[in-house]
């Protein structure tokens, strides 16, 4: 037996210690002394009160942690606390949502079914969107479907995330449920509905929301109508979208734009800017979105006019200067090829953003200013802006343009150092511009280091080997594309039968032609016929390739016609290069290079009377020659020349320069050929005009500009003449230097007197 004091310590110790009520109680039915009987009820009522402020001290913790988004810490004590208040369950979820902590919420509802917590439809709803926050759809679900109760809110949810994943026929068939277990939607259901089929274009599904609204009216509020007529936009029926925006009860600004934007998209300048009048008639005042949407109507059609008219409200209303309106004021101007005003608009933008200048330099890009859109990137490089896929495909669609390697060359470093993450389509950009600035074997390897390759990707590679000449690699190519899985195309076509052009593989063209046609089922577009013409005519087929046009489905284009004229000049065929010139001068009378190639075969053949005329026909139609033009890069600027040009800061250096080189070539059997020379002028004036041809100069500039011990790389607009090409493979032995030239047909590689065209151009 145990002493009354040492019983009462125990009972104290005891309750200290576990806490358990029931043991408690047991202990105290043993005591029969009401001394000890007191002191233990003290013992009890003390551990009762610590226990109450330590659950509470607890549960207050939680709250702040909760509130806080310390998910982590509060996790912590969660793990060692039994029950807690709703409340605190609520702002977990919520955080962990919104952190995308989808581990942590789900200790959360771990937590909830281990302390026998049963959810109300409240704490249920808040872990449905817990769990479609953190992407976990499945998990959402399997919630939604055991919730015992569920209200609007708890639909409202699980559709938003079904449609939020773009899974429009599974958030059909749950709408589709939730009608038949007879709740009503409201305009929350609705609307993320419409946003979904909008989103995937599905017109049918977005019509079976629309009669459902057209059975309840009620549900017609102003944010169901909207998210309606943006569905009907984007599926390309304008006609149900404007019937939707003509009978809504009420309309925003931006069910005006929605309206604006959705003809906008499909071209119908008209009806956008008679609905802007509308909108300013009924007292609606425009914003940047709106202006934005009126001027994507005018660039779509290229109505410069309309869109002027456009900028002066622009102006009027104080928007100008908005990035949103700047930028649409860009992109419009430059689609109107007005590239001025582009400018202007972009110069006086106080803070353009990336958008702008993309908008700006692609502007440049495409119609042709290759050198202002290098010089615009290179300024917001200084600028310190982060580079995106857009940009970069530009910049160096500009960098081949203007076969500028150095530049090229930096842009891809400069990517390469910011650790940006390349697209098939920035290095599809890289391996076009590679081959296109006379580096092959650069494109190759850009090539080979892609870790997935569409079908652009290899085309462009072929393509690149078709310009440079490059047959055999091109076919090789052309089989590993069919081994990788890929399937090829037009385009694959075009490259693989120019490559066969190239480098005179008329038996191999003529194959890949009949294979196109009949193994693959491609049917031949005019750039096919264009090839195929191209190879039979440059090979000497002149009667095949007159045959094969003759028999063509398509009406012949000036391009088949002019590639035939091509060949006439080179074998001389002067009668049919004459009917070739007619019928392209019938489709395109102001063409200056039709003239230019049949007063080539009337002044190789001696006619002089015959080349007078078509210089009068030029005069008689203003059809002016298209000057020759060659640039070279050095110094990491891009220079230029024209025949005869003494624009040049180092003129008198480069002229002296190409006299000493001319000397020198003749006197290792290089013999001007005048037959190039469209004057019938003196033999001596005919010998100083084509040795001031502008690649002439191009490379004499480029002899004192570059290192010895680099390739001189030169773009010609036009193709080479046939004096240029003999006098660069001399020039090229007597420098003891590689010469690259990319004139208007393909690639020339120049070195130790010889080129890699093999004289077959």
């Amino acid at each position: 037996m145990i002493s009354e004091n040492l019983r009462s310590k125990y009972i104290h110790n005891a309750y200290t210690i576990t806490l358990y009520m029931r043991n408690a109680f047991k202990l105290w039915n043993s005591i029969s002394e009401p001394k000890t009987v007191q002191f233990a009820m003290g013992c009890l009522h003390q551990n009762a009160i610590r226990r109450k402020d330590r659950y509470c001290e607890q549960e207050d913790h939680l709250k702040t942690l909760s509130r806080e988004g310390r998910v982590r810490e509060a996790l912590e004590i969660l793990e060692y606390t039994d029950g807690i208040d709703s409340d605190i369950y609520r702002q977990l979820l919520q955080s962990c949502g919104k952190m995308k902590y989808l581990k942590e919420g789900k200790r959360v509802h771990d937590h909830m079914m281990k302390s026998g917590f049963k959810p109300s439809v409240s704490i249920a709803n808040h872990l449905v969107i817990m769990y479609i926050k953190c992407r976990s759809l499945e998990d959402a679900r399997q919630v939604f479907d055991r919730m015992p109760e569920r209200n609007v809110f708890s639909w409202n949810s699980i559709l938003a995330g079904y449609t939020q994943h773009g899974r429009v026929d599974e958030s059909l068939k749950l709408f589709g449920r939730m009608q038949c277990e007879n709740v009503k939607p409201d305009c929350f259901t609705l609307s993320p509905l419409l946003k979904a089929c909008a989103n995937a274009s599905v017109l049918e599904q977005g019509k079976q929301v629309h009669a459902h609204i057209v059975v309840d009216e009620s549900k017609y509020d102003m944010f169901v109508g909207n998210a309606l007529l943006d569905m009907y936009a984007k599926c390309g029926s304008i006609d149900d979208a404007r019937h939707a925006f003509d009978r809504m009860p009420a309309r925003d600004l931006i069910s005006w734009t929605t309206m604006i934007a959705g003809y906008g998209q499909l071209g119908n300048c008209k009806d956008a800017l008679q609905l802007f009048v509308q909108m300013r008639r009924e007292g609606m005042e425009a914003d940047q979105f709106i202006f934005s949407s009126l001027l994507s109507a005018c660039a779509s059609v290229m109505v410069l006019e309309q869109g002027k008219q456009i900028h002066v409200h622009i102006i009027k209303t104080g928007v100008e200067f908005h990035v949103a309106a700047g930028n649409a004021l860009i992109y419009m101007y430059a689609k109107c090829q007005n590239i001025d005003n582009a400018h202007q608009v972009f110069k006086k933008m106080t803070m353009p953003d990336l958008v702008s200048w993309t908008a700006m330099i692609s502007a440049y890009e495409q119609i042709g200013y290759a050198e202002e859109a290098l010089g615009l990137f290179w300024e917001m490089q200084s600028a310190g802006l982060k580079l995106d896929r857009f940009i970069l495909t530009s910049v160096i669609s500009a960098c081949a343009s203007l076969a500028a390697l150095e530049q090229g060359t930096q842009v891809h470093n400069r990517i390469t150092e910011t650790g940006l993450e390349l697209d098939v389509f920035v290095e599809s950009a890289l391996v076009d511009m590679y081959a296109k600035c006379g580096s092959i074997v650069d494109a190759r390897q850009v090539f080979d280091k892609m870790p997935k390759r569409d079908s652009i990707a290899w085309n462009t590679m072929m393509a690149g080997y078709a310009q440079h000449g490059h047959g055999q690699d091109s076919m090789e190519l052309f089989l590993k594309m069919q081994q990788s899985g890929l399937k090829p195309d037009a385009s694959t076509f075009v490259g693989l039968l120019s490559a066969c052009s190239h480098a005179g593989l008329v038996d191999e063209g003529r194959h890949f032609f009949h294979s196109m046609c009949f193994e693959f089922k491609i049917k031949p577009l005019m750039d096919h016929y264009v090839c195929m013409v191209d190879l039979l005519g440059r090979a000497g087929y002149l009667n095949e390739a007159e045959d094969f046009i003759k028999k063509m489905p398509l009406e012949p284009s000036a391009v088949v016609w002019r590639a035939l004229l091509g060949a006439c000049r080179i074998h001389g065929y002067i009668e049919l290069g004459k009917q070739a010139a007619e019928r392209i001068l019938e489709l395109e009378p102001h063409n200056d290079a039709t003239y230019i190639l049949l007063s080539n075969i009337y002044s190789a053949a001696g006619r002089w009377d015959d080349v007078a005329k078509v210089r009068n026909l030029m005069k008689e139609r203003k059809v002016r020659k298209k000057p020759g033009k060659s640039w070279i890069e050095a110094g990491n600027r891009v220079h230029s020349f024209v025949v005869e040009d003494k624009s040049h800061p180092n003129t008198k250096v480069i002229y002296a320069t190409l006299e000493r080189l001319m000397e020198q070539i003749k006197e290792v059997g290089y013999v001007p050929d005048t037959d190039f020379v469209l004057h019938d002028v003196e033999e001596e004036l005919k010998e100083q005009k084509l040795s001031h041809h502008s690649e002439k100069l191009a490379i004499a500039f480029g002899i004192i500009s570059t290192p010895e011990e680099t390739p001189i790389r030169i773009l010609k607009n036009l193709r080479v003449c046939g004096d240029c090409h003999k006098a660069i493979k001399f020039i090229s032995k007597v420098i003891n230097r590689e010469i690259v030239m990319r004139d208007a047909n393909r690639f020339h590689r120049f070195k130790d007197g010889l080129c890699s065209c093999g004289d077959y151009w």
